[in-house]
């Protein structure tokens, strides 16, 4: 049974997805997110199954926002997508 997407953050500086990474969830998982980004030093996606490109395009804005954070963890389709968009490991842009 998939997790239901979801985001947080730890006491740290970790900011951490779970569940699948779509377009249908992007706009709840932004709103939730995009407070939480300052200062977040690792995007942590271990808990993530699948990502599509419209959940790439939040985690580049999220980490862009967070000044460049480790991307943490390898789920379905971020490598693929990653390199289709030429990003760095950071998902920002590899010139």
């Amino acid at each position: 049974m998939p997790t239901e997407p979801r985001v947080g953050r730890d006491g740290g500086g970790v900011l951490a997805f779970a569940g699948t990474l779509s377009r249908d969830a992007v706009p709840a998982l932004w709103r939730t997110a995009q407070p939480l980004a300052a200062g977040a030093t690792r995007i942590d996606l271990t808990g993530v199954d699948r990502i599509d490109s419209a959940g790439l395009a939040m985690l580049a804005a999220l980490s862009s926002q967070a000044g460049g954070a480790d991307i943490v963890g390898d789920p379905a389709g971020l490598s693929e997508l990653r390199a289709a968009y030429r990003l760095d490991p950071a998902l920002g842009f590899a010139g």
